[in-house]
């Protein structure tokens, strides 16, 4: 089956996209609700998190991506795939993920990736970038004792920009990486990689 099309870009501060979603219920998603959850923020069409809901199912994979038509394929994907271990939401996390993970427990939430996310270029268009101290903190807020956040991009000026937002979070330490931790890597890595650029990379744990 043709993958579905959409736009690119979409534009995170319309009216359609300030629509605050439904908390997620864990348990109505997931087989096992009990098992660590991995975050994926920014999704796009979700192919890392189906590649690692398969090599890795003893973790339960939520991918948030603001295009919905991208979530609705990811999602019958995983369904074909069999997978009950793969969830994916419609949700503009720039505004509203706090909001999404509302009843998350505060142990679940494990690791979280924000990968090659929209740098929107344009000087005027940056208060559109998904990156922001409120994404952070909600992140830090919710993510577990020892839990992982990686950051990846291909943008440098965007690593400049996101890395230190997370830096000053107090509750986290940084081991700096220069390869990918994960089995899996995603369509923008891959592609980035193959045109020998480079990629800024990031780790995060937060302390104890």
């Amino acid at each position: 089956m043709a993958r579905v099309r959409v736009h690119q870009h979409v534009n995170p501060l319309s009216p359609y996209f300030r629509q605050a979603p439904r908390p997620i219920d864990l348990a109505a998603v997931f087989a096992d609700e009990e098992k660590p959850l991995h975050l994926d923020i920014g999704c796009a069409r979700g192919r890392f998190i189906l590649k690692m809901a398969a090599e890795e199912p003893e973790w339960n994979f939520l991918g948030v991506e603001i295009r919905e038509p991208l979530v609705d394929e990811a999602n019958r994907l995983a369904a074909e795939a069999g997978l009950t271990n793969l969830h994916y939401c419609f949700c503009n996390a720039m505004l509203w993920l706090g909001r999404l993970l509302t009843d998350v427990p505060s142990d679940r939430l494990q690791m979280v990736t924000i990968q090659f996310p929209d740098p929107w270029f344009k000087k005027k268009h940056a208060k559109r970038r998904m990156v922001n101290a409120e994404l952070v903190e909600t992140v830090v807020n919710k993510l577990a004792p020892d839990g992982k956040i990686f950051v990846q991009t291909d943008i440098e000026f965007l690593a400049d920009e996101m890395f230190p937002l997370f830096r000053a979070e107090g509750r986290l330490s940084e081991q700096m990486i220069s390869t990918n931790p994960f089995p899996i890597k995603t369509e923008r890595e891959k592609a980035v990689e193959d045109k020998g650029l480079p990629v800024f990379r990031t780790l995060f744990s937060k302390r104890t």
